[in-house]
């Protein structure tokens, strides 16, 4: 198991010598990557009632590609994960684009997950459809390999149209890794039919045992191995003590994770020392950069 940390965002600050020092010592302390959540922008709550979402204009967010080459820059072997870019809220062209820079700049170390969101202000704003986005994101993976894979290419699909054109340069990978994050049904077909791995951020339970099968019925049924398909559940620090960690991280092995990112944020801190004291206590406590 593959075990990262994801960048507490909202909670961090934009002090770059800061990020700087918390990217490094995440490599040092021995984490294989280095997780960022993306919002491009954040709805007023105060003027819109029964608001729901998880993130508002309150809540910062470092652009996701400017980040990740950043710390590409200041890193050495943290693979940079997106957890996840809403893909159908931005230019298919110019994502592909943006992550073959990174994964140049980085040696091929980009692993790029995506989902469909949730909050309709964004859509509004980068002038994308909200209502058929689950749809547009299969072409749009369709078109980000194609544009990986080759230096010229034609592609004509219901929403996405490239003629005789392609991106130079082609990232290292070729292509780059595509995970996909969420839990409606069309998203686990998703996943099974095209998703290099899937991001599981609730509890190892039944249900999670039975979204897996799902997963893996709609790779077998479109002629994957489902065993290609990797699973990076999240440890949230503010879930209890080191054993209710260890616990948790074994009882995702059993369900046959892969990876595994654990997430500082929601449990009190209001420095980047207090999570980078957190980060460390779980790199002792689940034996990080031993194996």
């Amino acid at each position: 198991m593959r075990i990262g940390v994801t960048f507490p965002q909202i909670e961090f600050g934009n002090d770059p010598a800061a990020i700087r020092d918390y990217a490094q010592a995440i490599e040092d302390l021995g984490y294989a990557h280095f997780l960022v959540y993306d919002h491009v922008l954040g709805a007023d709550a105060s003027v819109r009632p029964g608001w729901s979402g998880a993130y508002s204009a309150e809540n910062p967010f470092h652009e996701v590609f400017v980040l990740l080459g950043f710390v590409a820059a200041v890193t050495e072997s943290l693979e940079l994960v997106t957890g996840v870019l809403i893909l159908p809220q931005r230019q298919t062209a110019l994502v592909a684009k943006q992550a073959a820079e990174v994964d140049v700049l980085s040696g091929g170390r980009l692993r790029l997950g995506v989902g469909v969101g949730w909050n309709e202000a964004e859509y509004q704003g980068l002038d994308k459809k909200f209502a058929n986005r689950g749809a547009r994101s299969e072409e749009q993976i369709a078109l980000l390999r194609a544009l990986w894979t080759a230096p010229v290419i034609d592609f004509d699909g219901e929403w996405e149209r490239i003629e005789a054109a392609g991106i130079n340069p082609l990232p290292v990978q070729r292509p780059i890794p595509i995970w996909i994050g969420g839990y409606a049904e069309a998203t686990l077909r998703r996943i099974g039919q095209m998703g290099d791995g899937w991001f599981p951020w609730r509890e190892p339970n039944e249900a999670m045992r039975a979204a897996i099968a799902r997963i893996h019925d709609y790779a077998r049924e479109a002629g994957r191995d489902p065993a290609a398909i990797g699973l990076e559940p999240r440890l949230d620090v503010a879930r209890g003590t080191p054993e209710a960690w260890r616990s948790f991280v074994e009882r995702w092995r059993e369900l046959g994770a892969t990876h595994l990112c654990v997430n500082t944020m929601g449990a009190g801190f209001t420095s980047p020392d207090q999570h980078l004291a957190a980060i460390t206590r779980a790199a002792e406590a689940l034996g990080v950069g031993t194996t």
